[in-house]
């Protein structure tokens, strides 16, 4: 069961010639079913204005377990925050680290906020301009918010929003640059599905206990 054509793609690769469904992403599936019931409050509190602020996300071990990495990314926040509001859901271990290398005043001047539950992370997003981010999982949920991504990693599993153009990874030093040039509107539809996936995974699975019936 495959999330995407990408994937479908590497299974070719691997010699597979049958067994091979895209699916879809059941996130999709998710996001879907729970946008009716995302929170907005955050945005509110804060006094956020739609595509005013970037929400980032940092929390890796090789983004925050080497002084000087962490230091740069938190000295590209600052100068991003002097033309959009940096909202950052600040992880304990991001914390912790900062603290550790006396880090303390590049924070001062970005919305440093605990962390957030799916329903409010998802609405922060929803309203954002755009997302800096080290998570997996966030990679794809920026996308179906409709919001592109800069990813502070060497690589990723979701190659297809980077070869997009949704999304694009980057090192620490070229935050801001990235942020600036990864284009406003994302054009490519339909990369994880119709959010369906469910259904069709328990579909196939339900057709294949069938088959496998009939055939002992």
């Amino acid at each position: 069961f495959c999330p995407s054509q990408t994937s479908v793609k590497n299974l070719q690769k691997e010699g597979m010639e049958e067994g091979i469904w895209f699916t879809g992403d059941v996130m999709y599936d998710l996001f879907l079913k729970m946008e009716k019931h995302f929170d907005y409050s955050v945005v509110e509190r804060l006094c956020l204005e739609e595509n005013g602020y970037v929400v980032v996300t940092i929390h890796r071990d090789f983004n925050t377990d080497n002084g000087e990495r962490l230091e740069e990314i938190l000295k590209q926040l600052t100068v991003i925050q002097k033309k959009k509001r940096v909202v950052f859901p600040i992880h304990p271990r991001t914390r912790k680290r900062i603290e550790e290398f006396g880090l303390e005043n590049h924070l001062e001047n970005l919305d440093i906020i605990d962390p957030l539950d799916y329903s409010s992370m998802m609405g922060l997003i929803k309203y954002s301009w755009k997302v800096i981010t080290d998570s997996g999982g966030l990679q794809k949920e920026s996308y179906f918010a409709g919001k592109q991504a800069v990813v502070v990693m060497p690589g990723t599993g979701w190659i297809e929003l980077v070869d997009a153009g949704i999304n694009c990874l980057t090192p620490p030093e070229m935050i801001r640059d990235s942020l600036v040039l990864i284009h406003a509107n994302i054009c490519e539809k339909g990369l994880y599905g119709s959010g369906n996936a469910a259904a069709k995974i328990a579909s196939r699975l339900a057709s294949e206990l069938r088959l496998g019936a009939r055939t002992q």
